[in-house]
């Protein structure tokens, strides 16, 4: 399947991308490879291949929740640089 220069054009336009004038050509070419590629997929057969949402078999990483009691102000605030009235005191980054 071939790519038109037109076609990589209105695609490259579409993502606001900015491609000069020398890679045009060769990116019509690779793309066109690309999908020459995608398109012989069509004949691989299918049939008897369950789909999957992975590749590979996932389990959760994460663990359990468990009820824990909640850090105390000073044991949370021990290490910060500085601190005012139990709570932390950080630079301001909107102005």
């Amino acid at each position: 399947m071939k790519i038109t220069k037109e076609e990589l054009l209105h695609v490259a336009h579409l993502a606001r991308l900015e491609i000069d004038d020398a890679a045009i050509e060769k990116f019509v070419d690779q793309i066109g490879t690309i999908l020459t590629y995608v398109d012989q997929l069509k004949n691989v057969d299918t049939k008897d291949v369950r789909p999957t949402s992975h590749a590979i078999a996932l389990t959760n990483a994460f663990r359990e929740d468990e009820h824990k009691e909640h850090l105390v102000t000073e044991t949370a605030l021990a290490n910060a640089p500085d601190k005012d009235d139990g709570s932390f005191i950080v630079p301001k980054v909107v102005g």
